[in-house]
């Protein structure tokens, strides 16, 4: 192992850092901290930009401000005395033979020593506009002959704490000084590269970190080369392959139960349906009753906007495991969500089953508790309280868990353990992009919903300041006057001296005010359970007009007649959660408002909100997520486990991750996955493995 000053004339790709020249035991530790050992771990540092150095201009020919590389004499150098400390100025002036430009540079004191004047120099550097005319800032000045940063394309890389870009530039020219590109293996196998139309991973590093003379400059900058390409697949391919081999982890006993989905099976099936199956709806239920059919347990995400029908695929794929002669249940994060799925059931199926629910709030739990366990109970609904120790099934046969994200991966494996390897169906109408399904759920088979019931009327929103409040509630007096009902929604229980937001204890006195005579009633998730209920009830039956409340409401109330949303300080709000209120409305025959009033705006406050009044549609509303908030902050990248990708990027490259997903479901399926190198999968069977002992599988 090599030291600092050493000289090694032969290194490979997984050699240490420590044997490249100019890094020592402290450098060794910086790189160490973050995240690069190996060789090939810096050569995954890629240029954050690249300068297109290779067209000379001259100085009369500059009409604008930009960037340019000149050739010419250096006159008139000084250093300037400026009264803050700590700040040195170097002044002069370049002429090419076709004008003078005015150059200076800050903090480099050592161009006094080192440039002379009438020698001829490149300079690379940004043009600005001043109140005297044009200036050349901060250029590299370079002797032509010796040339390193100019007359090409020249990659710049960022700084990684205290190793700078200038050191980082120099050990990577090194690296393919002393590491011959054909020793660079790719763990891809070529076929699936061919297949892909990707070059190898020897060919991107070169291309990337020495790009030719014919290269793309924008390209390379907006990361959209064949180059990039290849280390985006393969981040997305990596990733991928270990999702499948959890999934083979969790599939790899087959289920002890099957089914039967045809003939009188079939009719009772359907015969419960208060409408027509949606196009979209139909194929998702085809993809579920596959794997019922299949061998393996089902592990599918159901992913769905606001009222597109989730709630009736998961009552078919319910009814079919009760048909079979088993047991189902289904799991919601809260009383309310939880209640709204069982009248839904009760209303659906009618007496057809036993149906119970189970929550903090049922009487008589133990009751329940022993029809559960001898199967008198067909279909169990219920909070956190259906993965208690206490809570036995006599066999159960499909589990459905709604708004996933809400839920840990422990309770997932919890709620599993509930039978002997039950099929799993995961729904949510949270906004998900699909590159994120795809990463954070990606050992879940996918069925999208996208479109919405036919007659479902649209949803006018309209973002309006909360100076107009008046104006509002107004215009909210008359729509109360004409039959509707409406929801009004805001941030804080209580009023807060930290944050400028409107509360549910000063709005009730407000729309008392401005709404008198029509009945009026708050709750929030601490609301007893009992009072909570007796609210509901009275807001379904019509007896209450305005219900306030937090964002508690989100999910799971479903009253056709609540036509209006007012949602107060819009801008503490995200735009998936947004979405979700918005969708409290609309679910009848009456024309639907949602107004968002707002106060003072952020930058990305104005961006969400500005979504939020262009469309309606969840999935539109995903991608607009991911965009503003990145991956990390939409999900919680703690929370989900979603990998910090070095190269991909979920929006720019969702198209890659696709394909690498198509690809590693396939290799694992087929056996192909045995092609790759051997130390490769081993890592990422035990990635899959650890993955899985912290689900609680093993």
């Amino acid at each position: 192992m090599g030291s600092e000053g050493a000289t090694i004339d032969l290194i490979t790709p997984t050699s240490p850092l420590l044997d490249l020249k100019g890094v020592g035991p402290k450098r060794a530790e910086a790189f160490d901290a973050a995240g690069l050992v190996t060789v090939t771990d810096l050569l995954f540092h890629l240029p954050v930009k690249y300068e297109d150095r290779r067209v000379e201009s001259k100085i009369v020919s500059i009409e604008s401000a930009g960037s340019y590389l000149l050739r010419g004499h250096l006159s008139q150098l000084r250093q300037v005395r400026i009264r803050r400390r700590g700040l040195t100025l170097i002044r002069g002036v370049l002429d090419d033979g076709s004008g003078t430009l005015p150059t200076l540079w800050f903090n480099r004191p050592y161009l006094l020593n080192q440039v002379e004047e009438g020698t001829e120099y490149l300079f690379y550097g940004t043009v600005r506009e001043t109140k005297t005319g044009k200036e050349l800032l901060n250029a590299s000045c370079e002797v032509p002959e010796r040339a390193q940063l100019s007359g090409r394309i020249l990659p710049i890389y960022g700084s990684l704490g205290s190793l700078k870009a200038g050191l980082l530039r120099g050990l990577i020219t090194q690296v393919f000084d002393r590491v011959g590109c054909e020793q660079i293996k790719d763990p891809i196998p070529q076929t699936l590269l061919d297949r892909n139309g990707l070059p190898n991973l020897s060919a991107s590093f070169t291309n990337l970190h020495q790009p030719g003379p014919d290269s793309d400059v924008d390209s390379l900058n907006q990361r959209t080369t064949e180059w990039h390409h290849r280390l985006s697949y393969g981040e997305f391919l990596d990733l991928q392959l270990e999702l499948s081999l959890l999934r083979d982890l969790e599939q790899y006993r087959s289920k002890t139960h099957s089914y039967s989905l045809q003939g009188d099976t079939h009719r009772r099936l359907f015969d419960f349906l208060p409408f027509e199956l949606t196009r979209a709806q139909d194929r998702a239920f085809n993809e579920i009753q596959q794997d019922l059919l299949n061998a393996k347990p089902m592990l599918r995400l159901l992913q769905g906007d606001v009222g597109s029908g989730k709630t009736i695929i998961a009552a078919l794929a319910l009814v079919a495991a009760i048909e079979n002669g088993l047991q189902a249940a289904m799991m919601a994060p809260t009383e309310i969500l939880a209640e709204q799925h069982y009248r839904t059931f009760r209303r659906l199926l009618g007496d057809r089953y036993r149906i119970e629910l189970i929550s903090r709030s049922v009487q008589n739990p133990s009751r329940i508790r022993k029809d559960l366990a001898s199967g008198d109970i067909q279909l169990l609904v219920g909070t956190h309280a259906l993965i208690q120790k206490q809570i036995e099934f006599k066999e159960l046969g499909v589990a459905v868990i709604d708004e996933q994200h809400r839920f840990g991966v422990k309770q997932r494996r919890m709620l599993l353990e509930k039978g002997t390897r039950p099929d799993l169906l995961v729904m949510t109408a949270t906004p998900i992009p699909r590159s994120l399904a795809l990463t954070v759920y990606g050992d879940l088979a996918l069925s999208v919903i996208d479109e919405l019931p036919p007659g479902r009327l649209p949803i006018t929103t309209r973002v309006v300041s909360s100076d107009r409040r008046s104006e509002v509630y107004d215009r909210l007096r008359k729509l109360l006057e004409s039959g509707a009902q409406a929801y009004v929604v805001v941030p804080l229980v209580q009023d807060s001296t930290n944050l400028q937001a409107e509360s549910l204890a000063s709005t009730i006195e407000m729309l008392e005010q401005r709404l008198e005579g029509f009945r009026i009633e708050a709750f929030h998730g601490g609301t007893e359970p009992t009072e909570r209920d007796r609210i509901m009830k009275s807001f379904l039956d019509g007896e209450i007009h305005v219900l306030l409340a937090t964002s508690v409401i989100e999910v799971g109330l479903d009253v056709a007649n609540a036509s209006v949303m007012v949602i107060e300080n819009a801008e503490r709000f995200g735009l998936a959660q947004l979405h979700q209120l918005r969708g409290r409305v609309g679910r009848g025959p009456r024309p639907s408002f949602c107004i968002a009033l707002h106060g003072d705006l952020t930058s990305e406050a104005q961006q969400r909100l500005d979504v939020f009044s262009k469309t309606n549609d969840g999935f539109q509303i995903a991608d607009a997520d991911l965009a503003i908030r990145g991956p990390g902050d939409l999900m919680g990248t703690r929370q989900s486990g979603l990998p910090n990708f070095r190269i991909g990027d979920l929006l720019r490259d969702r198209d890659w991750l696709e394909r690498a997903r198509r690809d590693a479901w396939k290799m694992v399926e087929e056996g192909d996955i045995h092609s790759m190198p051997s130390g490769y999968l081993q890592k990422l069977r035990r990635r899959a493995k650890r993955h899985y002992d912290e689900l609680g599988g093993g």
